[in-house]
C-alpha cells in the first residue's frame, strides 16, 4: 500500500483512533507504507499530519503497528520533511528551510496558505537535519515499525537537493551530481547505521511533476550518480513516487520514472502510479520492477486484494471518501 497523506492526525501531530482503524483494516496489503510523517516540528508544511518526534507520537504509532502486526501485516513509516513546501506561519515567522533560497509558490493543502520563499540551510543545519532523520528512524523502531521509507520524492526536502531548480548551492552539497546527491546518501547512511540498512527504503521522483519542481535535463546525472551509489548499499528498496507512471519524461531520455530507475538501480524496485492488477503482473513478469504499490484503490476498496484476485470491478476513488474514511 502506497503512502497517502490524508491529514487525519490531531493538531499536535499525534495519530488518532481513526488512523489505528484505517491501517488495521488494510493489514492484508502485504506491506503498508504509511502517510508522510514529519520528523520534527520544523519539518511541517501542512496541518494535521502525523509526527514521530514525541513520546506521545511513538505511543500511538505503536498501537497502529500492533494492530497491523496482529493481522500479520508489515508496515514501514515514511519519514517526511517538507522543506520549502511550507510557510513562516508554521515556523514562528521564519522562512522554511531548504537547499537554497527559492519559492515554489504552491498551495499548502486546504490551509489557505501558499508556500513562501525558503532560506538556504547552513552546513551545520544540514548536519542537524541528517541527525533528525536518524532520530526519527530510531523512534520508528521504538514504535515497532518494520522499517522506514525516506521521502525523497515529490518536491520535498530531500528532493530539493536533487534538482538544479531548487539546489543552487556552491558548497559540498551543490553544483555537481556527486555533491547534490550527498544529502540524500548521508540521510540514508545515518538511518541505516542506527536501524539497519535492510530496514531503510527510499522514495524518488526523478522526473519533476509536483511541488514546483521543474526538471532540468542535467538532473538525470544527479540521479544516475545517486542510484549507482545506492547499488552499493543494502537498503530495502527504491520506490517510485508518481501519480501516473505512464508519463514519459524527455529530460530523462524519453523514459518513465520507473524505467529510468530500473535502468540505473539493480536491486529491489517498487513501482507506483496508476497500475492495475493486469499491468502490474505483466510488468513484474517482464522484470520492469519487483513490486507494485497501489494507493487510492486501498481507500476505495476495503477488500481490494480479494477483488484483484477474483477480477472484480473496483470501486472508484472519490476525494469525498476522505471525509468518512473507513
Amino acid at each position: 500500500m502506497a503512502p497517502m497523506t490524508r491529514r487525519k492526525a490531531h493538531h499536535d501531530h499525534t495519530p488518532n483512533g481513526i488512523m489505528i482503524d484505517y491501517y488495521a483494516k488494510r493489514s492484508y496489503a502485504g506491506m503498508i507504507i504509511t502517510e508522510g510523517t514529519i520528523i520534527t516540528q520544523d519539518a511541517i508544511g501542512f496541518g494535521n499530519v502525523p509526527g514521530i518526534f514525541t513520546d506521545k507520537h511513538i505511543e500511538i504509532w505503536q498501537k497502529i503497528t500492533d494492530a497491523v502486526h496482529k493481522n500479520n501485516g508489515i508496515i514501514f513509516l515514511q519519514l517526511w520533511h517538507c522543506g520549502r513546501i511550507s510557510h513562516p506561519i508554521f515556523h514562528n515567522g521564519k522562512p522554511p528551510i531548504s537547499a537554497s533560497e527559492t519559492n515554489a509558490n504552491v498551495p499548502l493543502g486546504s490551509s489557505g496558505y501558499t508556500s513562501s520563499i525558503s532560506r538556504a540551510a547552513s552546513t551545520s543545519e544540514i548536519q542537524s537535519l541528517i541527525n533528525d532523520y536518524a532520530t526519527a528512524a530510531e523512534n520508528a523502531m521504538k514504535a515497532d515499525f518494520d522499517g522506514v521509507e525516506i521521502h525523497g520524492a515529490n518536491g520535498y526536502l530531500v528532493d530539493q537537493f536533487l534538482h538544479y531548480c531548487t539546489n543552487q548551492r556552491e558548497d559540498e552539497y551543490g553544483e555537481t551530481p556527486e555533491n547534490m546527491a550527498r544529502f540524500c546518501l548521508e540521510v540514508i547512511s545515518a538511518c541505516g547505521k542506527i536501524i539497519g540498512f535492510n530496514r531503510v527504503g527510499l522514495r524518488l521522483s526523478p522526473g519533476g511533476h509536483m511541488s514546483g519542481i521543474v526538471t532540468d535535463y542535467k538532473d538525470q546525472f544527479i540521479y544516475q550518480h545517486l542510484l549507482n551509489e545506492l547499488n552499493k548499499i543494502p537498503i530495502a528498496y527504491v520506490h517510485t513516487g508518481i501519480f501516473d507512471d505512464s508519463t514519459v519524461f524527455s529530460e530523462l531520455g524519453g523514459l518513465t520514472a520507473t524505467s529510468f530507475l530500473r535502468k540505473y538501480y539493480s536491486n529491489t524496485l517498487i513501482a507506483s502510479g496508476g497500475y492495475d492488477f493486469t499491468s502490474a503482473e505483466s510488468s513484474i513478469k517482464q522484470g520492469l520492477f519487483d513490486l507494485v504499490a497501489m494507493g487510492r484503490p486501498f481507500i476505495a476498496n476495503l477488500d481490494l486484494l480479494e477483488k484483484l484476485k477474483t477480477n472484480q470491478v473496483l470501486r472508484q476513488y472519490d476525494q469525498n471518501m476522505l471525509n468518512t474514511l473507513e
